[in-house]
């Protein structure tokens, strides 16, 4: 059972920027897909961002431009560069690791928006 677990998330101001990051407990580089999700009060969970082994990230329209999705496999953790942020960023973040047969979900990490 791989444990993942997520930080840094906390409170920004709008126009802020802010680094999240999974730690998972065994190597990250047999996952086929690694993802970022996040929720907001009242709403469905939303893909933010994913990064499939050997290809291009890619994000959902609302952070297109602002996210940035990455990995360090040696140190078996997977970033979220978040910049510009917005009130709308506001949620918990979630991280997701998929392999076939296998699918790992983080905690959460709460991220509030608000001057």
């Amino acid at each position: 059972q791989v444990q993942l677990v997520e930080s840094g998330g906390g409170l920004v101001q709008p126009g802020g920027s802010l680094r999240l990051s999974c730690v998972a407990s065994e190597s990250i580089s047999s996952f086929i897909i690694m993802a970022w999700y996040r929720q907001a009060p009242g709403k469905q969970r939303e893909l933010v961002a994913t990064i499939p082994r050997g290809a291009a990230p890619n994000y959902g329209d609302s952070v297109k431009g602002r996210f940035t999705i990455s990995t360090d496999n040696a140190k078996n953790t997977m970033y979220l560069q978040m910049n510009s942020v917005k009130p709308e960023d506001t949620a918990v973040y979630y991280c997701n690791m998929w392999k076939p047969g296998q699918n790992y979900w983080g905690q959460g990490t709460q991220v509030t928006v608000s001057s």
